[in-house]
């Protein structure tokens, strides 16, 4: 099968995981799949590594054109031993999630689901990272199976910039009412710590707060509006107008 088109599949929500099996079905429509994926939830990992200890890797299942291993590390650490211990060739492309839960504006700075994409980029696969907002367990991801077929097919047909990948998010909804591509809208997660016990155990809550609820071009407003975000997103932070500012300090 090594004609076909090999795509590697992770995520943070652990192998066993509805996302992860909704997106293997669909991406085996496309190519020869190969699932590496933590062995429980990672969620909020971002693009934490392993540095301490070690990180087994399991032989899940296999059959033609499927392979599914479970890792012990991050969302990261999957891609990684993925790109050097497991595949025989460079994938034409990598997806991660779906993930329960959606991944817009500041929430891709946590994401484990977009950790894993970011791992995929730096190492210049083509990489997507797939998010619903709904964080029902039974969530139906039905409405969305056409939208990710077709973003998956035209990233593996277009070169995009080196060091850009997608973020996409979608809906609570029974029918997409279409897709829209945008930026990350600029907001915050506030009230995020709770009393849990004791006057110093504290738990991770909060809620998020759009800071320009107005804007029409952000992933925020296109999820509200009940059509899927298209997010692409670059691994070079550098923050180039600032560079001037700050030549006094050469020396």
């Amino acid at each position: 099968m090594s004609d076909k088109p090999l795509i590697l599949i992770a995520n943070d929500d652990g192998v066993d995981a509805p996302g992860i099996k909704v997106l293997t079905r669909l991406m085996r429509r496309l190519g020869q799949v190969v699932v590496v994926a933590p062995d429980s939830a990672r969620s909020g990992y971002s693009c934490a590594i392993t540095t301490h200890g070690t990180v087994r890797l399991n032989h899940v299942s296999g059959e033609p054109g499927l392979q599914v291993y479970s890792c012990s590390g991050t969302p990261s650490d999957c891609v990684k031993l993925a790109l050097e211990k497991i595949l025989d060739r460079k994938p034409s492309l990598m997806v991660s999630g779906i993930n329960h839960g959606d991944n817009s504006s500041v929430s891709v700075h946590y994401s484990g689901t977009l950790g894993a994409v970011f791992e995929a980029c730096m190492k210049e696969v083509p990489a997507i990272g797939f998010s619903v907002r709904s964080t029902a367990p039974d969530c139906d991801f039905s409405p969305y199976e056409q939208t990710i077929l077709d973003i998956a097919s035209l990233a593996m047909k277009k070169d995009f910039p080196r060091d850009v990948c997608l973020n996409v998010n979608f809906p609570i909804v029974e029918k997409l009412r279409g897709v829209r591509v945008c930026r990350l809208a600029r907001g915050n997660w506030v009230e995020e710590w709770i009393g849990a016990g004791d006057a110093d155990t504290f738990r991770l809550t909060g809620h998020y707060v759009n800071l320009e609820p107005e804007a029409d071009d952000t992933d925020d407003w296109v999820l509200c509006h009940g059509m899927a975000a298209v997010t692409p997103l670059k691994l070079d932070m550098t923050h180039y107008p600032t560079i001037p500012l700050l030549k006094e300090l050469e020396s």
